[in-house]
């Protein structure tokens, strides 16, 4: 480790070179890694001041060029969730007023996170709104994102009920999640999903419901609630979070972010957190972690988020459909113990196996849209652990409505097909592999010239 962000390294490093845990040449290296990049910094070129970084004002920082990818970076990260009946988006001629409630509506100190600078310029959900509908009302719900009384929920309801349309802005901050400071429960803090509940029951349309956070927040009530229309996942977006949100919820930007994490239900707390396995555990009831082992019930997967326009996938035809693993037959090995034939990646000629698949991405209604394109892998393998699916890649990619966008990813097999035993062994199960995007697969074969004289066909079956 080259970098401590604390003091554990002053505090423990003598000890540990005594106990002949580290070596002296570890410590030198890190140190010749940490002052090389001091001095590329030009820390040791005398005056900061007299530098070229060192003139750097805020007018620089805040230039319209780094304000744009502000904008654009939180329109790219917003993820639409729900959006029943497409309520989303509002029309701005039709919705003659509005409400913005909840804790989250106007914080400014909740849109930047953790780890942030000065902001240039930054703009909260109610002021973004409040640029598209003059009449906008606000009522923050709750005296703070705690939310313990609910001594305010009566002005909020009243707001709702004179307005055409509803946003509810809730979720978490720093005093919830940071380092140093975890969570215990996965559900919204205090009494906020009662006055979520409150609000869309007086309101007289659906409710549009967002949530700033940084981790998941089990929201299974407002999924099936025909009172909320709309979920908006904004993560914590940055100074520009708010004028992105207002753009995507009056239809200014199509949005086509997706969930970076599994959002889990409360009931994942019971878990014991020092369980660090990813595999699930059928015999002690232990559903595993992340997208890749997880058994359990979800309130919404990774990878998941929808947009205003549909979109569908077509593999290309020049995507190959079979791979020959050039490898002697002592290297083979299987099949036996409810488990397929495979092949060890160390035995593996991989880089000439790498090939690209191309995937034609269709949007179907008129509107524009980036749209990120997840491609998956899925293995035939049956040994313990082995993974649902493998995401090898994403790319996100600009498609005008009512046409096709094609994009491609190269595909390593000894990578996005192999799986890993207990052992630790990283294996190539022969057999028929598929490649995933969205709805669509593509089968890959792997297979070897002969098995023991037995057609590798006998391999796929099943």
């Amino acid at each position: 480790m080259d970098v401590d962000c604390g003091s554990y390294l002053q505090k423990y490093t003598m000890s540990t070179l005594g106990k002949g845990k580290v070596n002296e040449s570890d410590i030198n290296r890190a140190l010749r890694n940490l002052f090389s990049v001091r001095m590329r910094l030009g820390l040791f070129d005398g005056d900061l001041s007299h530098q070229l970084d060192g003139k750097l004002t805020m007018q620089d920082v805040c230039s319209v060029e780094h304000q744009r990818l502000a904008l654009q970076a939180a329109r790219q990260g917003i993820v639409l969730l729900k959006n029943h009946g497409r309520h989303l988006p509002l029309s701005q001629t039709r919705t003659k007023s509005l409400a913005v409630i909840g804790p989250n509506a106007n914080n400014e100190t909740t849109l930047l996170g953790n780890y942030f600078g000065l902001p240039c310029n930054t703009i909260t959900p109610l002021q973004g709104l409040q640029n598209y509908i003059r009449n906008t009302l606000y009522s923050p719900g709750c005296e703070d994102l705690a939310c313990i009384s609910d001594n305010m929920f009566a002005e909020a309801v009243e707001t709702a009920k004179r307005v055409d349309e509803v946003v509810v802005v809730v979720g978490l901050d720093q005093t919830q999640e940071r380092e140093e400071q975890d969570r215990i429960n996965l559900t919204l803090p205090g009494q906020q999903e009662k006055l979520l509940y409150q609000v869309s029951q007086a309101a007289k349309r659906p409710v549009v419901l967002v949530i700033l956070s940084g981790g998941p927040v089990d929201v299974s009530f407002a999924v099936n609630d025909p009172h909320v229309s709309s979920i908006i996942w904004a993560g914590y977006p940055g100074e520009a979070g708010g004028q992105a949100l207002a753009e995507i919820i009056f239809g200014d930007y199509n949005p086509g972010g997706r969930l970076p994490l599994t959002w889990y239900p409360q009931d994942f707390v019971k878990i014991p957190m020092t369980d660090m396995n990813m595999r699930p555990n059928h015999h002690t009831g232990y559903p595993g972690r992340t997208y890749r082992f997880y058994t359990g019930k979800k309130v919404f997967e990774f990878g998941q988020g929808l947009s205003y326009s549909t979109y569908s996938y077509k593999f290309s035809s020049t995507t190959i459909k079979k791979i020959v693993l050039n490898v002697t037959m002592e290297h083979v090995k299987g099949p036996g113990n409810r488990r397929k034939a495979f092949v060890r990646v160390e035995k593996t000629l991989c880089k000439k196996l790498k090939f690209r698949s191309s995937i034609l991405v269709r949007n179907h209604d008129k509107i524009d849209g980036r749209h990120p394109v997840l491609l998956y892998s899925k293995s035939p393998a049956t040994h313990k652990g082995t993974p649902r699916k493998q995401l090898i890649g994403f790319r996100s990619v600009h498609v005008e409505g009512k046409h096709t966008a094609k994009v491609t990813f190269v595909v390593q097999p000894c990578d996005h097909f192999s799986t890993v035993e207990e052992n630790g062994e990283r294996i190539l199960t022969i057999g028929s592999h598929s490649l995933i995007v969205g709805d669509a697969q593509h089968p890959v074969s792997l297979v070897t010239k002969h098995l023991k004289g037995i057609s590798y066909h006998h391999y796929l079956k099943g």
